[in-house]
């Protein structure tokens, strides 16, 4: 069967998906979680991003260990990869994924410079915005924070040419390991073009991330509100001084079948 003919019936089986995974709530983060968010070392500008994250609550949601092999996409700063590294110990692995097109900045240089050099033992991989690939890693949890959304964006000012959110899942989909988990954590926006609403909001529709990763092959495990706001309004652009970093944010747990 062709992809776009299956495709709506797999939108159709995400939204039921939706409709049955359990909210959650974790209870309190285990030891080696709390260790890692209050280990030494972490810059002072990541710490203060703690309380409105709540990395130790949405990492225990994960079920991220120690021992595993753990990547964090579209690191950004390093934010999750340097607290996931910390959790994961000296027997797992981290891997930060960061696309080649953000190395260009001078800034984003001076950052990278002093994040590399502050964790080498996390590995550091570049590839093209457009054409995700683990290579032949494999991992047993995987984190994409704030920036699926950004898979339907285009930017020429920074190189971002348009973009095929299903084939960068095809591509996740391979690198999970099976029965390994995605969270998810993205501004939640309105219904409509999705492109579109992007492009103006930096937000996404719940409901196409559902879809997306469905049709991917992945099973939507659990959502948690932890990190919810519904005082946030959904048409405000999330740079917004009204709204930044108290956006109504959703978070998912996809699990890959064993």
């Amino acid at each position: 069967m062709h992809r776009r003919s299956i495709f709506p019936f797999l939108a159709g089986t995400a939204l039921l998906l939706a409709a049955a995974a359990p909210a959650v709530v974790p209870a309190k983060p285990p030891a080696y979680l709390e260790s890692a968010i209050s280990a030494p070392g972490r810059p002072a500008d990541a710490v203060a991003l703690d309380a409105g994250r709540k990395p130790a609550e949405v990492l225990a949601f994960l079920g991220l260990k120690p021992g595993m092999a753990a990547a964090d996409v579209m690191t950004g700063s390093g934010y999750w990869a340097e607290i996931m590294a910390n959790a994961v110990g000296p027997r797992g692995k981290v891997t930060a994924f960061e696309p080649a097109q953000f190395y260009n900045d001078p800034e984003e240089q001076k950052v990278w410079k002093a994040l590399t050099a502050r964790r080498s033992d996390i590995d550091f991989v570049r590839y093209p915005f457009e054409a995700f690939t683990a290579g032949d890693r494999r991992f047993d949890a995987v984190m994409i924070n704030l920036n699926y959304h950004d898979l339907y964006w285009e930017s020429a000012k920074y190189g971002i040419p348009r973009t095929d959110p299903h084939a960068f899942l095809r591509q996740l989909y391979a690198a999970v390991k099976p029965g390994g988990v995605v969270g998810v954590i993205d501004h939640a926006g309105p219904a409509g073009d999705t492109r579109a609403i992007v492009d103006k909001l930096h937000r996404i529709d719940p409901a196409v991330v559902k879809a997306d990763f469905a049709a991917a092959g992945f099973t939507l495990e659990a959502e948690s509100p932890l990190l919810a706001n519904p005082a946030d309004d959904h048409e405000k652009l999330v740079f917004d001084p009204a709204v930044r970093g108290k956006t109504d944010r959703f978070l998912y747990r996809f699990r890959k079948p064993r």
